[in-house]
């Protein structure tokens, strides 16, 4: 643990990381498929092993230095941010005040979260958590949003109430998302929305009986994994016909 935990001195240390082979196969692993680039992203070369290992190191980094990562163009100086931030927001033990700090920056800071990973990596907690138990109308709001990484927030933000056996907002925000364009949002809701299923079978059932012929079939396909063989391939021979 650090005494100094300025975005600076993160910064320093992180860019003594720096590795070339990892460089090639960052920049490998983010030009294709799922893994593409965001916007204005800049990679420098450090393994995300690394980058998390560091941030252990920063946990007590307060939000305004954690901002001036976040407005950093190096992915692994943004990741670094928000897994500080994951990693303060899980804590128990945190001040109602800091909490909610943590959830505003990440929200007034969202043109900064642009990739899967970034989300991934830190709204169950930071903004799952922080609304769990509040009114949720700011994840309904954001699924509908016209930028995809915040209808991924909204998405992804819910795995914290499946983990106390809430699934209203998973199956709700599952079914505002169902005729969205990108790939990424099907898989997030098509996943999520089978974990919900594994505490409630009937609801995904009714669900899919509902929807499974009009889905995106990757939505489809992730939501019915955990199914039996037959029950699998019923529901894609309703996608077929």
């Amino acid at each position: 643990m650090h005494t100094n935990v300025s975005a600076a001195y993160f910064t320093e240390k992180l860019y003594a990381m720096q590795s070339p082979e990892e460089l090639v196969k960052i920049q490998r692993y983010f030009k294709s498929g799922e893994g593409q680039y965001g916007e204005g992203d800049v990679f420098i070369g450090v393994r995300m092993g690394n980058v998390f290992s560091l941030a252990k190191e920063f946990i007590k980094m307060p939000t305004d230095e954690l901002e001036k990562l976040l407005e950093s163009p190096v992915h692994e100086l943004r990741t670094g941010a928000l897994s500080i931030m994951n990693q303060q927001a899980r804590s128990n033990k945190m001040p109602e005040a800091d909490r909610k700090a943590l959830y505003d920056l990440y929200l007034r800071r969202h043109d900064r979260i642009n990739n899967w990973d970034l989300v991934d990596l830190s709204c169950i907690y930071v903004i799952g958590k922080y609304l769990n138990d509040k009114p949720r109308d700011i994840l309904y709001q954001l699924a509908v949003s016209e930028n995809m990484w915040e209808r991924r927030t909204a998405m992804v933000s819910t795995a914290y109430f499946l983990k106390h056996g809430d699934l209203d907002d998973t199956f709700n925000i599952a079914e505002i998302l169902l005729n969205d364009s990108q790939d990424l949002i099907h898989k997030a809701a098509g996943g999520w929305l089978r974990q919900a299923g594994k505490s409630d079978r009937v609801r995904l059932i009714s669900f899919l009986d509902r929807y499974a012929a009009t889905m995106p079939r990757t939505f489809l396909r992730y939501a019915i994994e955990h199914l039996s063989d037959e029950e699998r391939r019923y529901y894609l021979n309703l996608k077929n016909k």
